[in-house]
């Protein structure tokens, strides 16, 4: 009996031994699954932070994007009022000379071709 005891005695030895080791890998991958947690919880509020700030970054692009077609829209109705200044003014300088010319000619003496 006592080979048996000293048989038992040994497997009960190697079974405490393997427990242990088992124990030991269970506590790294706790650590592990900690620090996976713990990084988790990092990226998703960095990721809330980037999608306020993208968030924000969209709104105020849509603002200028707004306040740049504003400025497009007067630049063009600007030009266009301006343009069309330039044209009347053109015009009407051609009358003032014709009737610049024509007044001229009226109110000077005619000369007799005798």
């Amino acid at each position: 009996m006592s080979q048996q005891a000293a048989a038992l005695q040994t497997f009960n030895s190697e079974l405490i031994k393997v427990l242990d080791d088992l124990h030991s890998k269970r506590e790294g991958l706790n650590r592990n699954i900690r620090q996976d947690e713990e990084e988790k919880e990092r990226l998703q509020q960095d990721s809330q932070v980037l999608s306020d700030k993208l968030r924000r970054v969209s709104e105020n692009l849509s603002q200028r994007l707004a306040a740049r077609a504003a400025f497009d829209r007067t630049i063009a109705e600007t030009e266009a009022a301006y343009n069309t200044i330039l044209e009347r003014a053109q015009s009407l300088l051609c009358v003032l000379k014709k009737e610049t010319d024509n007044l001229s000619r009226a109110t000077e003496p005619r000369r007799n071709l005798h």
